[in-house]
């Protein structure tokens, strides 16, 4: 067992100090520098930190010719033939570069804070005779960006005409413009080959519509894509300009007194309108104890206009109107507004009868209650045929008529026998 452990650790000891020797041997015996790896492209954003990876094998011990110094590694800008950097010196007055090298094979160049025009083909380079070089591509990125100063902003066109909304954007690659709606809406083209098309998207830096209806109305969303995150957008506004215009769901209401009645109108219009009632002699309404009035907005060009009249009376009775006016033009809808007779329930016996009633007609109800109630002294019930007849053991007075002349007819037969 000392004998193994003794035999292991000479061993150990001669390899120590025979990989020494060999890699010196090696260096001195004349060996040609050879690169280990290829020289990798790298492809990074702007404003990060690139590195290229050279590495080396048998440069210590090789001499250049007809020079006493051994050879060494030098970093080039290929494209403009500009030398970055030798060995581990920067050559180059740029402060973003540095050179670091693992005193053994590896060297380094580190570009901190890559920019747009640090783009191009990098070379390692080792002086032998001849030279000994390998390449690759540094492709910086930029992220998308829209130009402002180039790009639509809120855009504004009459109803029926031409809008024309522009897109322009930067980056590397160029990114592309794409188009949709901010409400997820479709996006109607009515030019090209096809005639009118609808589109959830579209592709381009110019988008164009024609015989722009107030449907299309609304925000659009400038989209610009490279590939490199983030994607950027711009929201741009399409206004349609347009006269008011005023639909009534019911131009004639009808209400109980002492009831409060609400009119309403539907209103579409831009720019946006002033919305007010008048009753039918022009007299505005103003809103009080005796008048409400709301808006209700249903998209960005239409809403509901609500006039509420609380306690209706006879006096308010006749028409209301509901205008609405615009930079363009008004517009004005029309509601009567009448009185409706109620109905009351009145109860005689186990029946059940419904009774007009209003202020015009209280001594009629009187004298029909009146009728009701003592016209009968049985109970009223309803018959097949829907009639009201009496019950009870009081007999009609048209019966008592009928018995009389059946027993006359007996007593005649009775005297004719006899």
């Amino acid at each position: 067992m000392e004998t193994t452990e003794f035999n292991r650790r000479i061993g150990r000891s001669f390899w120590f100090c025979f990989v020494p020797i060999l890699y010196y041997l090696g260096s001195a015996s004349g060996f040609e520098p050879d690169f280990l790896f290829p020289l990798e492209n790298v492809t990074i954003p702007q404003g990060r930190d690139a590195t290229f990876t050279c590495i080396v094998n048998n440069l210590g011990g090789y001499r250049v010719s007809g020079e006493s110094s051994t050879a060494r590694v030098a970093w080039i800008k290929a494209d403009t033939k500009a030398i970055l950097a030798i060995h581990e010196h920067v050559i180059t007055n740029n402060a973003r570069l540095s050179v670091t090298h693992n005193d053994y094979n590896t060297w380094t160049l580190n570009i901190k804070n890559v920019k747009r025009e640090d783009r191009g083909q990098y070379m390692c380079q080792v002086n032998t005779d001849p030279m000994k070089m390998q390449t690759a591509f540094l492709e910086v990125v930029i992220p998308p960006d829209i130009i402002n100063e180039e790009t639509s902003g809120d855009v504004m066109v009459p109803e029926g005409g031409s809008a024309k909304l522009v897109c322009k954007a930067r980056g590397h690659p160029q990114p592309s413009i794409t188009w949709k709606r901010e409400d997820g809406g479709e996006i109607i083209a009515r030019e090209g080959p096809n005639g009118r098309t609808k589109l959830y998207y579209v592709e381009g830096e110019v988008l164009t519509l024609t015989k722009v209806t107030r449907s299309e109305m609304g925000a659009y969303l400038c989209i610009a894509a490279n590939g490199v995150p983030p994607t950027v957008s711009k929201r741009m506004m399409l206004h349609v300009h347009f006269h008011p215009l005023i639909q009534v769901p019911n131009q004639l209401v009808g209400a109980p007194t002492n009831t409060d009645v609400t009119l309403q109108c539907h209103v579409e219009a831009s720019p946006k309108a002033i919305n007010y009632w008048t009753r039918e002699n022009g007299e505005m309404i103003i809103s009080n104890d005796k008048y409400s009035m709301s808006e209700i907005n249903v998209s960005s060009y239409s809403m509901q206009i609500k006039l509420v009249i609380h306690r209706f009376q006879k006096s308010d009775l006749g028409g209301y109107k509901c205008i609405s006016k615009n930079s363009i033009g008004d517009a004005e809808g029309s509601i009567r507004l009448y009185e409706l007779e109620a109905f009351n329930k009145v109860e005689t016996g186990d029946m059940s009868v419904m009774e007009k009633s209003s202020e015009n007609d209280i001594e009629g109800r009187e004298s029909s209650e009146s009728h009701i109630n003592h016209g009968f002294q049985g109970l009223l019930t309803e018959s097949s045929d829907s009639s009201i007849r009496p019950e009870g053991n009081e007999a009609p007075k048209g019966s008592l008529g009928v018995i009389a002349m059946f027993w006359c007819s007996q007593l005649f037969l009775l005297l004719f026998f006899l």
